[in-house]
């Protein structure tokens, strides 16, 4: 073989071999979580009441139910059961896939407001009883994930609700306190919906007559999170957008509208509004959480998030989007704590302060695109 044949073989693998590399090792690098400046620093997490005065402690925002125990209702991503009803009346609302990569599910947490009706509603997932347990919520679903395999479902909801790890009021009769032993059934089926699956709806002033049945504590002890005064108008950019590259339809996107002070939500490349009064849902604050997801059993994942069944993880890089800026820190809730709360810290290790108003949880996997393009 001539040298000049050697030199062109030699190069051709070479090609090969960089290419593969970009591909295996590129791929690791681009999923390889951020370093932060706190990752040995201590945190400080308080546990006293973070507000003063009459105001909900998750939105911050003054209401005559600002001492309420919250609801958390389950509800879902499908397109067909879009839009939902409720989400622009609650006090946070917390995104994640329920599929690994793949379809979400969403859980609105009331405290401040009362909608006519939230829905559709879906079954309980463990890692959304866990987040409501951290927000002492008296959590609602619509069914519940059971083990298939004969295996133990201890950490799956069935077996949650069951052992009533926390205060609940299953639309359906399969695990947990059923709404049917209510002396009014506060959930109902709505008519005119393309899917059974998506016709489940619930009476949130009859939830919390259900819940008072049940005997279930009414008052809010949850110590909060963290609220300061939001930016004046003539300090705030001009505008940004914001995707979360949920798959597919799933997506949603944020644009900053400056004189609100919100981010515009778009859901599936469909401005995003409420069923109910069809007002757009926008958030005064977006929290983007990463976090490691993976399929448990046959259907049901498992997303790091803190939680006392499954996880190995408590901990990871959080983006904080309020003010037309985008700041970074970090998120941790205590796995060996189910009462924990799920905390958000800046890079200083210091817990964040929010811009009074809605709180819109999305958690993504590493890997799924984040991208923020402010406009200055």
């Amino acid at each position: 073989m001539q040298n000049r044949q050697k030199i062109v073989i030699f190069l051709i693998v070479i090609a090969i071999v960089g290419i593969g590399s970009y591909f295996v090792f590129g791929n690791k690098v681009a999923r390889k979580p951020i370093e932060l400046n706190n990752r040995n620093q201590s945190l400080t997490i308080s546990t006293e009441p973070l507000n003063i005065g009459e105001v909900s402690p998750i939105s911050g925002l003054p209401c005559e139910n600002w001492n309420r125990r919250p609801l958390a209702v389950m509800q879902p991503g499908d397109v067909t059961a879009r839009p939902a009803a409720g989400f622009s009346e609650a006090d946070m609302v917390i995104e994640m896939p329920v599929i690994t990569s793949s379809v979400t599910r969403l859980m609105a947490i009331y405290v401040c407001n009362t909608p006519t009706e939230v829905g559709s509603m879906r079954s309980a997932r463990h890692d959304f009883i866990s987040l409501a347990k951290g927000l002492d919520a008296i959590f609602v679903p619509w069914g519940r994930s059971e083990s298939h395999s004969g295996s133990d479902s201890v950490g799956l909801a069935q077996g949650i609700l069951n052992r009533n790890e926390i205060d609940n009021i299953n639309c359906n009769q399969d695990a947990g306190k059923s709404a049917t032993l209510c002396s009014k059934n506060p959930c109902f089926r709505k008519e005119g919906m393309a899917r059974g699956v998506d016709s489940g709806y619930a009476k949130p002033a009859e939830l919390f007559i259900c819940a008072q049945e049940f005997g279930y504590r009414l008052e809010n002890k949850f110590s909060g999170y963290k609220h300061v005064s939001e930016a004046a108008l003539e300090n705030r950019p001009k505008g940004g957008h914001l995707r979360v590259a949920f798959a597919g339809p799933f997506a949603a996107e944020y644009d900053y509208d400056r004189d609100t002070n919100s981010y515009l939500r778009t859901w599936g490349n469909v401005p995003d509004v409420d069923r109910n009064n069809k007002n757009r849902n926008a958030p005064k604050n977006v929290i983007v959480v990463m976090a490691q997801s993976e399929q448990i059993e046959g259907q049901y994942n498992n997303v790091q998030l803190g939680d006392p069944w499954y996880d190995t993880q408590d901990s990871g890089d959080a983006f904080y989007y309020m003010n037309g800026e985008q700041k970074r820190g970090t998120w941790k809730k205590d796995k060996s704590d189910i009462n924990s709360k799920l905390n958000f810290f800046d890079e200083s290790g210091n817990e964040v302060a929010f811009v009074p108003g809605q709180m819109w949880v999305e958690v993504l996997e590493p890997g799924q695109t984040l991208r923020w393009e402010p406009v200055l």
